[in-house]
């Protein structure tokens, strides 16, 4: 039976340029099925959030421009349950909007944040943990966030240090926030057996995270005070309107989560990927013998090794000879790049803009 003050918003409003050329800022990695297994990121998250969550309790918190993208790719869901932001302004701004409009419709909400682009592969243990954290909520005025345990010292990811001794069974209290370490750190992060990798999924009551708004980022809590009448309203749009533009430019980690001293983690192993990068894409695919991951139904590979090859599935593309590479073909773009460069995908868009333009974005 799903309980009904049970919430989700399911966060869809990034633009995904490690993804480049795939994804684009007209059409993002959360509305492409990277791993080519025949649903898009934002289904399977949607997918894997309805088994327990009521589906009128679900929400996407999207960029205006993607709504109908969302309303194509998830028809089951209402219009009223899409809330759509006028413009970027990071995280907490998202959070602050949506728990803001639903304190107004059940002060009794308890809500998961999560991003809609992330790859979970043991869907009955993810659940376990979201509703053992929605449990631990309901009964504390805390702030959960999910922890994976490291696997390696990832240099990609956040690390959140935690007491050693429960505060219940399997909720801790956080200690410290460590944003991207470098290798030598992360290695004595993984040894201490104490740091846990940040998977930016939270869990809260609506009433204690609009408290932590109000503590730690006073500016924003007034300006959705402010307003807070118009949610669920006709005139919720124009309100909306009037709030983000005063809005700074903020991340609920940096804002709140970083400051409060009411946050918690459950650690935990639910097969998680940020699927940050096109790596993450190969480590989480398929591979032929020779390490291959293949997405495209007429790509042929002849003495190529360990690669990333995304094509479209009407094109012919051999690759021959090529080792540790991502190969990346589009209607408009082919990306060929070195597995170890992938972190500065993001300057060579960056590059592609300044000598062509946006044509290319």
């Amino acid at each position: 039976m799903k309980n009904k003050h049970h919430y989700v918003a399911i966060m869809a409003g990034g633009i995904g340029s490690r993804f480049w050329p795939m994804s684009r800022t007209s059409y993002p990695k959360q509305f492409l099925d990277i791993l080519n297994s025949g649903r898009t990121l934002i289904q399977s998250t949607y997918d894997r959030f309805k088994k327990f969550i009521p589906e009128e309790n679900i929400y996407i918190v999207t960029s205006e421009e993607y709504v109908p993208i969302v309303q194509e790719q998830l028809p089951d869901i209402k219009q009223a349950n899409i809330v759509a932001e006028p413009s970027r302004k990071n995280t907490a701004p998202c959070v602050a909007y949506i728990s803001y409009k639903l304190k107004e419709l059940n002060e009794k909400g308890s809500l998961i944040c999560a991003p809609s682009d992330h790859l979970i592969l043991d869907e009955t243990g993810f659940r376990k943990v979201c509703l053992e954290a929605l449990s631990f909520v309901a009964q504390h005025k805390a702030l959960i966030t999910l922890g994976i345990k490291p696997s390696h010292p990832n240099t990609g990811y956040g690390y959140i240090q935690f007491e050693q001794q429960p505060a219940s069974d399997n909720v801790y209290k956080v200690k410290t926030f460590t944003e991207k370490p470098n290798l030598e750190l992360a290695k004595t992060f993984l040894s201490s057996g104490e740091f846990l990798w940040n998977a930016g999924i939270f869990v809260w009551q609506v009433g204690s995270i609009v408290t932590a708004f109000e503590k730690h980022l006073p500016e924003i809590a007034e300006l959705f005070e402010a307003e807070k009448s118009s949610f669920n309203t006709p005139s919720e749009k124009e309100s909306i309107e009037k709030i983000y533009p005063q809005c700074s430019n903020i991340s609920i980690d940096f804002g709140i989560m970083e400051k409060a001293e009411n946050v918690y983690i459950i650690p935990s192993s639910f097969g998680w990927s940020d699927l940050g990068t096109w790596n993450s894409a190969h480590d989480n695919m398929e591979k032929d013998y020779l390490g291959n991951a293949v997405a495209g139904n007429e790509v042929m590979v002849i003495d190529a090794t360990r690669c990333m090859i995304h094509a479209p599935n009407n094109k012919l593309v051999l690759l021959q000879g090529m080792d540790d590479y991502i190969v990346v073909d589009t209607d408009d773009v082919l990306m060929i790049c070195k597995k170890e460069k992938e972190q500065e995908i993001k300057q060579y868009v960056a590059e592609v803009k300044r000598n062509k333009g946006d044509k290319y974005l």
